[in-house]
């Protein structure tokens, strides 16, 4: 399969290159596309075939459901048997966005989309192309991050293409994503409404519009089963083993120093991933990846993907990363982290 190449302005996208792309959703096809989180892998979202081949092109388990991605709120409508209050609130507030809700479904949802529960996530991306795109296709997209399952996601168009080229049909290429980590998924079935997955949308932000959020054990624990889509599996890893480490903001970096330097007079080949700040007091033979300025975690989110994919084409044995404060968006930040280190973590 050749996989086809639209490149498009995020703003402004042709309408003819998104024609074809739509073309090709409502044949069955697979189109990559932009929203404002990641790059997402889209399939005619109430086709069960069409839906199958995400799970085939991405060698994603078949039990991990998959987000709907609908262009118009009143989509919602279709695709589930009730709008909670919570629900309500939520769409009224952060639609379009970087929110995923969890209602019950309706009878139209292919099981393949929702692995087996009773349950349906959909959200409406606050991306121009996103949405154009699934109003020409008639449908709501089913997608997933696209990339091979377990690859850190990917944020721009030539992270796709290096996972998946000749795997899909096309992808369209609108620029780099803003956010840089998917989107917030909570259940809204739930007597109070429960945090699966943190994103763009902040723990603050849902508390400050709803008052109680729980959040899942899964968040909590390491060893409870997540809830959520693409939560399920170990996800985001770079290719050699990373050690996570937390704590205060010193330690950690005097940690990070020290355990640098150990791995290094063991002959080791050493990666970092780091503020600028801490990288500048590293030694000079480590490969490292900055994932921008302390305390700009804004930054830190939409770089954090591209600086996991860095250790793709620079070698090393290990790789050590400095964790970041848990407020706001860095609870998003931190369970990627987390998730990408396999739970290796050094507290300090």
């Amino acid at each position: 399969m050749k996989t086809a190449v639209f490149v498009v302005d995020k703003d402004n996208p042709d309408k003819e290159s998104l024609a074809q792309a739509a073309q090709i959703l409502a044949g069955g096809g697979l189109v990559a596309f932009p929203t404002e989180t990641v790059y997402g892998l889209g399939a005619n979202g109430l086709d069960e075939k069409a839906s199958g081949g995400i799970y085939r092109a991405k060698g994603r388990p078949s039990d991990n459901p998959l987000i709907l991605h609908i262009a118009e709120k009143s989509a919602l409508n279709n695709l589930v048997t009730e709008i909670t209050p919570s629900a309500k609130a939520l769409i009224d507030k952060y639609w379009p966005g970087p929110l995923t809700v969890v209602l019950p479904r309706a009878q139209v949802i292919p099981d393949i989309i929702t692995g087996g529960l009773d349950t349906v996530a959909v959200r409406m991306p606050d991306s121009v192309v996103a949405r154009e795109l699934i109003r020409m296709a008639g449908v709501p997209i089913a997608a997933p991050s696209a990339n091979t399952s377990g690859r850190p996601s990917p944020t721009t168009a030539q992270m796709v293409i290096d996972d998946l080229n000749g795997k899909i049909d096309a992808v369209i290429d609108a620029g780099p994503c803003d956010v840089g980590v998917e989107s917030t998924v909570i259940d809204c079935t739930t007597v109070v409404p429960t945090l699966l997955r943190p994103g763009g949308i902040t723990l603050e932000m849902l508390t400050d519009t709803l008052g109680a959020v729980d959040l899942d054990k899964a968040l909590l624990t390491k060893d409870a089963i997540p809830r959520s889509p693409g939560m399920k599996y170990t996800h985001y890893a770079p290719e050699a083993p990373m050690a996570l480490i937390e704590g205060q903001p010193d330690k950690v970096v005097r940690e990070l120093k020290r355990q640098v330097e150990q791995a290094l007079a063991e002959n080791k080949a050493v990666g970092a991933i780091a503020a600028q700040e801490s990288v500048a007091v590293l030694p000079a033979e480590v490969k490292a990846a900055v994932y921008g300025p302390r305390g700009c975690v804004e930054q830190i989110a939409a770089n954090l993907y591209s600086s996991l994919r860095y250790f793709d084409n620079h070698q090393v044995d290990i790789i050590f990363a400095e964790g970041i404060c848990e407020d706001g968006l860095g609870l998003a930040v931190m369970n990627r982290m987390r998730k990408a280190a396999g739970h290796r973590i050094i507290k300090v």
